[in-house]
């Protein structure tokens, strides 16, 4: 019997507004060899993976820079849609301060794409290189999933923390437990880790630094949710708002989202094992690796250059 379930998506969070990266755009800077961006590269494995389409969220103002410098390249390869991060896109009875000025956070866009998503999806960042083996799993868990289950059955592709670290700078990062099911109990988000002899350290002005061994799992943004995810991460929204909607920086992030889902039953978040070898550019100096990672990857006979041929 075929399948029921519809074949995933592959929503790409692209909205950021690369502040550690001197201002310049991190989703549409060309680092493969034929100028192909880090986003290019993940399509490319999804679409491998079995995905039927992407879509992207980005900031209104980047819109002609987007489809100039993606969406025209990616268009003749798979279904591509757009979806704008608006800072006065909320909950009922919620308006944006005037001081309001940077994105709400990462689950506000997901919860953005409420509208032009109705199947299992993948969301990941558009500057975070995950491999080919983590699209292979998180695809194979988005196709077998039985429809309407409760609760409802999400996913996480988890990587070590050692394998995440840039060596030019503090990095966030969704630290994870896992129980002996495999699924995960909770994920604590922490927004200053840095790269130590001995491991890693979380610093915070508010707090002694706590050690970090490098081998805990953490969240690189890239899960796998149903659609029910837009009815809670609406609902965990209006809660943040209600709490911090006059602080100018605070974010809701999707490891608040998914913490909450967990901590009340409405979801379960298995935790995917992967072997992929992650990269990503947060800071400028990061460029560089990034850069002679892809190139090693096309020398070897894992992308093809140039990759959309």
């Amino acid at each position: 019997m075929a399948s029921l379930t519809p074949p995933p998506a592959l929503l790409v969070l692209a909205a950021g507004m690369s502040s550690r990266y001197g201002g310049k755009s991190k989703q549409t800077d060309g680092m493969g060899p034929a100028g192909e961006t880090l986003l290019d590269y993940s399509v490319f494995d999804a679409l491998a993976a079995g995905f039927s389409r992407v879509v992207f969220i980005i900031r209104r103002e980047g819109e002609s820079e987007f489809r100039d410098r993606v969406v025209r390249r990616l268009e003749p390869h798979l279904p591509v849609d757009l979806v704008f991060q608006d800072l006065n896109d909320l909950p009922a009875g919620f308006s944006t301060p005037d001081s309001r000025q940077k994105p709400w956070g990462t689950g506000h866009a997901v919860w953005a794409a409420r509208h032009a998503i109705h199947e299992p999806f993948c969301v990941i960042n558009a500057d975070d290189y995950y491999g080919t083996a983590s699209f292979a799993a998180m695809g194979a868990f988005l196709r077998s999933l039985p429809p309407d289950q409760n609760p409802a059955p999400w996913s996480m592709v988890g990587f070590p923390l050692r394998n995440t670290l840039s060596e030019h700078g503090r990095v966030a990062r969704g630290l994870c437990s896992v129980n002996p099911s495999g699924l995960l109990s909770s994920v604590e988000e922490l927004t200053d880790i840095y790269r130590t002899p001995s491991g890693a350290e979380n610093r915070t002005p508010d707090s002694p630094p706590r050690p970090l061994t490098g081998d805990e799992t953490v969240s690189m943004n890239m899960w796998g949710f149903t659609p029910s995810v837009f009815d809670t991460f609406g609902a965990e929204f209006s809660r943040f708002l209600a709490a911090s909607i006059s602080s100018p920086s605070a974010e809701f992030y999707i490891p608040l989202g998914v913490d909450a889902a967990i901590r009340s039953n409405a979801a379960t978040c298995r935790v995917l094992p992967t072997d992929s070898q992650w990269f990503g550019v947060t800071w400028p100096d990061d460029r560089p690796r990034v850069v002679d990672a892809i190139k090693a990857l096309v020398a070897s006979g894992r992308y093809r250059s140039p990759l959309w041929s």
